[in-house]
């Protein structure tokens, strides 16, 4: 619960830094629909039938260095 709050109160921060900056908002839309774009390749992945860790790890990769977590910054509930 602590952790989550932590995130939380970073996004609040971060999301008023960039209403001041025309420039991070831009650049926050970008990673917003990168992360989209993994997500969504991650589903298809698992559509096409391949093994869960697989897709998984495909996703691990493709947002590495874009968002936290195993799961490319979205909690599951399945998670362990």
């Amino acid at each position: 619960m602590k952790y989550l709050l932590t995130i939380v109160m970073a996004s609040v921060a971060f999301t008023a830094v960039a209403a001041d900056d025309p420039a991070q908002t831009k650049r926050e839309i970008v990673q917003h629909r990168t992360i989209a774009a993994a997500h969504e390749a991650a589903a298809k992945c698992m559509e096409a039938g391949t093994d869960e860790e697989i897709c998984n790890a495909e996703l691990a990769k493709t947002c590495k260095g874009l968002a936290i977590g195993k799961f490319c910054g979205m909690k599951h509930t399945h998670e362990q």
